[in-house]
């Protein structure tokens, strides 16, 4: 009787302590991809802002694209109006200096 005690209770003993192992498995497992989780959830968030400044730069150098194909223009005008008035200008001076 004392050999069959011990031998339940050693059985048993083993079956708790696999029990015990199997759900301390458990619990860190869970925390374990909680963890994954919620550093994944910060990547995300932190390429989304990156993602958006980027975008944001993009729009930017568009608009400052375009503002510098107008300034472009204009400059170009004002280089044609230069060049009419110099014109005018050397015709004046013909007529008064009699160049």
């Amino acid at each position: 009787m004392n050999m069959e005690l011990t031998a339940i209770v050693g059985v048993l003993s083993a079956l708790f302590g696999m029990l015990f192992t199997y759900l301390a498995f458990l619990k860190n497992r869970d925390k374990d991809v909680q963890q994954s989780a919620a550093e994944s959830a910060v990547i995300s968030t932190k390429l989304d802002s990156i993602n958006t400044g980027v975008e944001n730069i993009r729009v930017d150098m568009i608009v400052e694209q375009k503002a510098r194909m107008d300034l472009s223009e204009r400059v170009t005008r004002v280089e044609e109006s230069s060049k009419q008035a110099h014109k005018r200008i050397d015709e004046l001076g013909e007529k008064v200096y009699g160049n």
